[in-house]
């Protein structure tokens, strides 16, 4: 319990990542696009395994610690460690943003700390739809059901020997890409907050730094998606891996397809 709010105490993921998005939006361009904030996540994630994977298995995911508590891979009773320090971390991540680029973004807007239009600057933090998008278009969209049942499924392949995992060593890496290509092809509408780890803490910090409760109100209340819909696309996708794919495995390995136990791997995810 204590490694887990250690290792989440400081969040890399999210500090590369806002980061990345500070960077890009303060430097009007100048200093990076937006592939410069998809890789900045990505990249930030693979260094938040390498530096926690011995530790606590890398947490960095609320949604993703709670599906594997209802898979069994993770006791209940470790379940609240590991989401307060993962909101530790994200909120310590936005504060040293912060610090950074403080500068930076008092000259981006002349002193105004704004929520949304063009001179908004709460969404180097947080995530907010598009102004086309609406509540239940985004909740369905690449904040719910897809980007995040997506990046579940492909988690548990990654890390199934029983399957075809990614080769001993690589898990990091190819988690990393993972997050890369989900924002590359999934983040235009509402910027593929599939982590409520990585959004509810920053957005509170944002309120408390100075942009106030307007972030909670904007995009017509939008602060509770991108908590509910990555926890159910989560679920979704552990559902659809265990019922198209693991379930399989599991036949064969009772020898339905001629196939001993030593013919397959048989570790945990």
């Amino acid at each position: 319990t204590e490694k887990a709010v250690t290792h989440g105490f400081f969040s890399l993921p999210q500090f590369f990542g806002i980061g990345g998005v500070a960077q890009v939006i303060l430097g009007r361009g100048e200093f990076g696009e937006y592939l410069s904030i998809n890789l900045a996540f990505g990249i930030g994630v693979t260094m938040g395994i390498h530096a926690a994977g011995g530790i606590s298995g890398a947490h960095m995911n609320a949604s993703i610690s709670f599906t594997h508590c209802v898979l069994g891979n993770l006791p209940w009773r470790k379940l609240p460690a590991y989401i307060i320090g993962q909101f530790l971390g994200s909120f310590l991540a936005s504060f040293l943003v912060f610090c950074m680029y403080y500068d930076a973004l008092c000259e981006y807007s002349e002193g105004h700390y704004i929520v949304t239009g063009p001179n908004g600057t709460a969404g180097i933090f947080a995530t907010y739809p598009a102004p086309y998008m609406t509540l239940l278009g985004g909740f369905v969209n690449e904040v719910g059901f897809l980007a995040t049942a997506v990046l579940m499924l492909c988690v548990l392949a990654i890390y199934d020997k029983k399957n075809n995992g990614a080769l001993e060593g690589t898990q990091a890496v190819i988690t990393g890409l993972l997050v890369l290509v989900i924002g590359m092809a999934m983040g235009i509408n509402t910027g593929y907050a599939i982590n409520p780890s990585r959004d509810l803490p920053p957005r509170i910090f944002t309120a408390i730094a100075g942009w106030g409760v307007e972030v909670f109100r904007a995009g017509d209340y939008w602060w509770w998606v991108p908590i509910v819909a990555p926890t159910l696309g989560s679920l979704a996708g552990a559902l659809a891996y265990k019922l198209l794919i693991d379930f399989h495995n599991q036949t064969a390995l009772e020898g339905g397809d001629g196939k001993g136990k030593d013919d397959l791997q048989t570790d945990p995810v």
